[in-house]
Order: C-alpha cells, then sequence, then structure tokens
C-alpha cells in the first residue's frame, strides 16, 4: 500500500516533499501523524491493515479516535486507509481493494492539498468506492 501511495503521491505532487514513515503498528500511527505535523507536512494519509480479531477492531478504534481528533485540532487533512481483513477471504480480492483503495485516497489527498476543500466537489454523490465497484451516482 506505501509504495503505491508514494507513487500516486509523488506524481500528482511534483513539488512537494514526501515524507514516508513506518510504524509497528496501527496504534502507533496518530502519534506519528502529529510528529509530522509538527514538522510542518500539509496533509497525511495513513495505510493500515486491520486483522479480523476483535482485539484488532478495537485497535482501529483507538486508531481512527485518534487520528480525527488530531485532524480537528491541528486543522491538517488527514486521510485514514485502511483494509480490514475481513473484507474477504480471499487474498487475492484483499490485495486489489488495498492497491485500489491506497491509490485512490493518495489521489484525493493530492487533490485535496493542491484545490483545498472544494477540490472534491465534483466526486461527490457519484457513488465512488474505493477498493470495491462504483455504487454510482445517487
Amino acid at each position: 500500500m506505501g509504495s503505491i501511495a508514494l507513487k500516486v503521491l509523488k506524481d500528482l505532487l511534483p513539488d512537494y516533499i514526501i515524507i514516508r514513515h513506518t510504524v509497528p503498528g496501527i496504534k502507533d500511527l496518530p502519534g506519528e501523524a502529529k510528529r509530522l505535523i509538527d514538522y510542518g507536512c500539509d496533509g497525511i494519509i495513513t495505510l493500515g491493515w486491520v486483522g479480523s480479531k476483535q482485539v484488532d477492531k478495537y485497535s482501529y478504534i483507538a486508531l481512527s479516535v485518534g487520528l480525527v481528533m488530531l485532524s480537528i485540532l491541528s486543522g491538517k487533512i488527514i486521510i485514514d486507509v485502511t483494509v480490514h481483513e475481513d473484507e474477504s477471504n480471499d487474498p487475492n480480492e484483499l490485495k486489489k481493494i488495498a492497491i485500489e483503495r491506497a491509490k485512490a485516497h493518495a489521489e484525493n489527498l493530492a487533490i485535496l492539498i493542491k484545490e483545498g476543500g472544494e477540490g472534491l466537489v465534483k466526486k461527490a454523490g457519484q457513488g465512488i468506492r474505493q477498493g470495491y465497484e462504483n455504487a454510482g451516482p445517487l
């Protein structure tokens, strides 16, 4: 996921410095995101894989709440990209979901950084899904 998001961001934001950090587990993402914001980053994309056990889901809730609070308090764009292991029993399908989701959300981050909050208006109401077939316009 990381290499895909990195390529998309480098392609779409050639004048930006793209920083990639890796953490031991998903619960560590909010703290690292805070350090990157303190460093001066304009936006953050976090990438994670959530296991299928209940404890993994609790870790994801902690991660999600942490990122939401950080985004609110910092005023920075933070996009959380996660794949949940129980989204599919097929490893190939999970890989496809991970690739498509990382790519689509990296594109969204680039749009938001370049165009601001209005940048994604054209996608609103179109039923666009990251990692799955689009649902179509509403």
